[in-house]
């Protein structure tokens, strides 16, 4: 396995329609590899810290989608969408050079489909990692009024309801009810969350453009299908039947691949980043050996 190095990045903006956009370069000039890019949302550059230093022999790239951390929007209550998104990762891409192989994680991995239907070019490999795409499961209609409710609960009752609301339904395993998303949210103390509102209402995560936009986007399964573009649908072992787990079969079924499963859970890159720790080192060379096989 190769070892963990720390690669100092580069910080650089980019002045796209309606944002400043704020991405990081680790370069290694040496690499004959295409630029390896990681993109989440709404988690931004600081997300990928770990995993990117499991890459010190390519060039890595980083960013913070528009709204988000260090990407600042010229109208902090505008929404975004995948296409926006896809827009913006394509000025990125233009910046550094492309294509690029790409690993998208969560709402990155939505962003990324529509990357890949509008610009198929810019990417050679894109590793998809559990897209949250309650559009396409089989009970759609209880899943996207589920992501509804959680936006509805942080609109009335601020951050803490909404992220316990949202803690309850990504870790929920299996179907939605019909009835799921008129359930009692759970108290943010069972979280060790504070229960007082700061009056707030700008989360990138809890907000309409992650929890509606971005799970009830619909890809053009069509165009990505007839993309050059290789397409790798990754899901974690320790997720199996989540939300975005349950999302990345549906893609792969709809573009008739087999899932990679990939180790751990949604967050499995993570190496402490939002205090969360997944298993990035087998994470990392789950992540390599798909890339090679490019």
């Amino acid at each position: 396995m190769t070892p963990t190095t720390t690669t100092e990045p580069t910080t650089h903006t980019l002045e796209v329609p309606g944002a400043t956009l704020t991405y990081d370069v680790r370069r290694n000039d040496q690499s004959t590899e295409p630029p390896l890019l990681m993109i989440g949302s709404p988690m931004g550059a600081s997300g990928f810290t770990t995993l990117a230093g499991h890459f010190a022999e390519r060039t890595v790239i980083t960013y913070d989608p528009r709204g988000v951390e260090r990407s600042i929007t010229t109208d902090s209550a505008s929404e975004s969408s995948p296409e926006l998104h896809s827009e913006d990762l394509h000025r990125v891409i233009q910046a550094v050079g492309g294509p690029v192989d790409l690993f998208a994680s969560s709402g990155g991995a939505v962003n990324a489909l529509a990357l890949v239907a509008k610009h198929p070019k810019d990417v050679r490999t894109v590793v998809a990692h559990e897209p949250p795409l309650a559009s396409l499961l089989p009970d759609r209609e209880a899943a996207q009024a589920t992501t509804r409710a959680i936006q509805e609960t942080y609109q009335r009752s601020g951050w803490a309801a909404g992220m316990a609301h949202f803690i309850a339904v990504v870790s929920h395993r299996g179907p939605f009810s019909d009835d799921f998303a008129k359930q009692p949210a759970p108290d943010p103390a069972m979280f060790g969350m504070t229960t007082e509102d700061d009056g707030s209402r700008t989360d990138p995560l809890l907000g309409g453009q992650h929890m509606i936009n971005l799970t009830q986007f619909e890809p053009d399964f069509d165009a990505v299908r007839a993309a050059s573009t290789r397409m790798v649908i990754a899901a974690g072992e320790g997720s199996e039947g989540e939300m975005a787990n349950r999302g990345a079969y549906a893609v792969a079924e709809r573009l008739g691949r087999e899932v990679v499963v990939f180790p751990s859970n949604h967050g499995g890159f993570l190496g402490g980043e939002y205090g969360q720790t997944g298993d990035p080192d087998a994470f990392a060379a789950k992540l390599r050996e798909v890339l090679e096989e490019s």
